[in-house]
């Protein structure tokens, strides 16, 4: 960092120093080392001392151990401390004991394995003529990797890096061109393990047991090497993800340098609504301070359009033609960039010619980013995992650093900022995934036919026998897989015959099916600006009808485009580069249908519903003041999802309800909004899932149950076991949004609580109902609606 003198004056500047809600320092830490071990290939420990490393960290030398008894293992540490050694070491030990051996390397991005196997090569690669390297051949392997490189990397790549949906649509379905790889593959490492929840860690659950399946028919059961940052579930997200018994190592060995953490909460610009400055202006400000102080920052917005709009006022701030922009360069790294602008941004970093960054979480995971020096987080990030890892970013050489987190008007920022010691003290979540969700089950028992057919034996029931003591056979898969494909011959997808179901269906199944979101129809976005007729970027449907519907501004890399139209039949969106002084919203409405009522939880029941839902108006949004100047009609059609829900109902005779009762409709509706909108912000912290991924609706009076309700939903057809979660932590989630919303300073509602002109009082009071009912409430099995006993 250019100093702590200068980060000083930055804190104590008036501007900044009102704002400060806390200001710690997280001081420096001295490693706790081991030795190489004794059995480690000299070779490996030579190219080791060239690099300067001449021990381990303890945390590597335990992996190491556990590897060589034969165990599966996870280790979890947190950012940069080494956990690259912890696969690496083991992985080149057994390619160099046996020159057929093979090791396959997944990374949740492609950016992330382009950046590993840098530092593979760094190890492997000769560093001089007198220092030969190690006679490791290792290839990437992905969507970017040309026709003319793959041949070479099936056939003679020792170590294959590649990603979870390369290896669910490129490898596996193709696996007869692999022989020679899957026959000897000796370990799998997963790096990012903590990533892969929700429907991601679902899908590549299933892409897991799709890969042991087919290494087992070729002969060999690799060993599997996790690596995660800190969560409270790692060991059981492993045994999930690998479906077999993990080993933990979580003592982390690597030093620490000091790190302060600032939590600033932007002024008030309305104290009697509540309305603060806006958290984009907020970070712009905070960065800009860091950039001109010398100081290399990264700041995480946390959508496509705030990543954008912070870039273009940073750079607009810094804009002289003069200075080249005062020397210093800015860049929006997202989702949807091309292959060759991600790897641009990527190496300015790494060389020093881009000082700043505005990214989502695409840069959250462990990529090698340069010296940053400071991390200004825009609002809570969805999870403490994930705030740690985006402070992370900064001071990975072992530095001083400096992360600042930057309060939106959210409800849970607020509350964060109310009380900064429930933060600092708030442990690392679990992550949740359900690879037996029966619509992604399916689709994998689709592409697992494809690739090699079932047999009856494979399904067997496996009695009380642990994940841990599967043979090669039975499969993998559940049993209940059996039952997918009956389903799926009855529509002459498969067909069954002499024991064996085989695949009978013309289509590449793996096409079909996205790793990371409901559809696999991406939609492609195409710039025709004076007849270009070039692709900028590509979204997945549902989104592509939230933001880049007719006459909606797409930003990309600080330029602005108006939306001519969208084809979504055909997959394209036409833009073209404009002026404006505003941003695009689009507004959602949403209707459910209840399908089944399963379980009583709480005040409220688990169950199947039916979503529909409709992106009907969009708003437009000025630049810089963010107001609202207008509004703007959308025509597309209705997405339609089954998926799971939690309904919280609330009768007249229940705490809750009572409150409701005594109000009438208008009112009542107010407070449910009040209290929907804090529970869709502040639940996502109980679950470690994007706030996305969990849908919030509100009914004054229930078309099904015939009462008040709150539907919490899973925004994935057949759920992935998010309502579940929430219905064993209703207390924790009332207790945390009643504290959010009665230590609001406002008066009457705001955006901080439960939004302006809302119910305050009326919304306090129906929280503290449902707060102490949820915990005097027990879960037990129902056969009729609870609103009716």
């Amino acid at each position: 960092m250019a100093g702590f003198g200068t980060l000083d004056n930055i804190l104590s500047d008036p501007s900044f120093a009102s704002g400060i809600v806390e200001n710690r320092l997280i001081p420096s830490r001295e490693g706790v080392y081991a030795p190489f071990p004794a059995d480690l290939d000299a070779r490996i420990a030579g190219a080791l001392r060239r690099r300067g490393i001449d021990r381990l960290y303890c945390h590597q030398a335990e992996v190491w151990e556990r590897i060589r008894e034969g165990r599966h293992v996870v280790v979890v540490t947190p950012t940069a401390s080494g956990k690259t050694l912890c696969y690496n070491l083991p992985t080149l030990q057994a390619l160099l004991a046996d020159d057929k051996a093979r090791a396959l390397y997944l990374f949740p991005t492609k950016a992330l394995s382009q950046d590993q196997q840098a530092e593979l090569g760094e190890l492997v690669l000769p560093a001089s003529p007198d220092a030969p390297g190690l006679p490791v051949k290792v290839s990437t392997y992905d969507g970017d990797t040309p026709d003319s490189l793959r041949v070479a990397a099936r056939d003679s790549g020792r170590i294959i890096i590649s990603n979870p949906d390369m290896l669910h649509a490129g490898i596996l379905p193709n696996h007869p061109k692999w022989i020679k790889f899957f026959s000897r593959l000796a370990y799998v490492v997963i790096d990012e393990a903590h990533a892969y929840r929700g429907v991601l860690g679902s899908h590549v659950a299933n892409v897991i047991r799709r890969l042991r399946r087919i290494a087992a028919f070729y002969g060999s059961h690799p060993r599997f090497i996790l690596c995660s940052a800190t969560i409270a579930n790692p060991r059981e997200l492993s045994e999930t993800l690998i479906g077999a018994e993990v080993s933990l190592v979580d003592q982390n060995g690597a030093p620490r340098g000091e790190k302060r953490i600032v939590l600033y909460n932007p002024p008030l610009v309305d104290a009697a609504q509540g309305i603060r400055r806006s958290v984009v202006t907020e970070s712009r400000r905070w960065m800009l301070a860091f950039l001109k102080a010398g100081i290399k920052t990264i700041l995480f917005a946390h959508s496509r359009v705030k990543t954008e709009v912070a870039a273009s006022y940073v750079n607009g701030d810094l804009a002289n033609l003069y200075t080249g922009n005062s020397r210093i360069r800015v860049e929006a790294y997202r989702g949807g960039l091309l292959p060759n602008e991600r790897r641009e941004i990527e190496r300015g970093l790494r060389d020093g010619t881009i000082q700043g960054v505005v990214s989502t979480n695409a840069l959250e995971l462990g990529i090698d980013i340069g010296g940053l020096d400071a991390s200004v987080v825009a609002g809570f990030p969805g999870s403490f995992n994930a705030f740690w890892q985006q402070s992370g970013r900064a001071g990975r050489r072992g530095g001083a650093s400096v992360a600042v987190f930057v309060a939106s008007a959210s409800p849970l920022d607020q509350f964060i900022m109310n009380d900064p010691e429930w933060f600092f003290r708030s442990g690392a979540e679990e992550a949740r995934l359900d690879p037996d969700n029966p619509y992604i089950l399916t689709d994998h028992v689709k592409c697992g036919c494809f690739e090699l057919p079932f047999r009856d034996e494979e399904f067997a029931e496996r009695g009380g026998e642990s994940p841990a003591t599967f043979p090669p056979e039975p499969s993998p898969f559940p049993p209940s897989s059996a039952g997918a494909l009956e389903f799926l011959e009855e529509d002459g997808i498969v067909r069954h015959t002499a024991g064996k179901w085989h695949w009978a269906d013309r289509s590449f199944p793996a096409e079909g099916v996205s790793l990371r979101s409901a559809m696999a129809d991406n939609v492609v976005i195409i710039d025709v600006t004076n007849g270009r007729n070039a692709v900028i970027g590509e979204m997945d449907r549902p989104s592509a009808k939230e933001l880049v519907f007719k006459n909606a501004v797409y930003i990309h890399r600080g330029r602005q485009y108006l939306v001519e139209s969208l084809d979504i039949p055909n997959r394209k969106c036409l833009v073209r580069e404009a002026e404006v002084n505003y941003f695009t919203d689009g507004l959602v409405k949403v209707d459910i249908k209840v399908l089944s009522e399963d379980e009583r939880v709480a005040e409220g029941v688990l169950g199947d519903v039916l979503v529909r839902s409709q992106v009907a108006k969009f708003k437009k949004i000025r630049f810089h003041t963010h107001e609202n100047i207008g509004y703007g009609d959308i025509d597309l059609g209705e997405e339609e999802m089954q998926t799971r829900a939690l309904a919280l109902l609330f009768a007249p005779d229940t705490d809750g309800g009572a409150v409701l009762a005594a109000m009438d409709e208008e009112e009542s509706g107010s407070v449910l909004s009040g209290a929907g909108a804090l529970i869709k912000r502040i639940a996502p912290v109980f679950l470690l899932c994007d706030p996305r991924d969990l849908g919030v609706a509100e009914r004054v009076r229930d078309p099904h149950f015939g009462v008040p309700a709150l539907y919490l939903y899973d925004k994935y057809p057949g759920g992935v076991g998010l309502a579940e979660a929430l219905s064993r932590r209703t207390g924790e989630l009332f207790r945390t949004v009643h504290q959010a919303a009665r230590g609001c300073p406002c008066k009457s509602g705001c955006p901080s609580c439960v939004g302006p002109g809302g119910n305050k009082a009326g919304t306090l009071r129906f929280l503290e109902n449902c707060e102490r009912a949820a915990y005097r409430a027990a879960v037990t099995p129902i056969s009729a609606s609870p609103a009716l006993t």
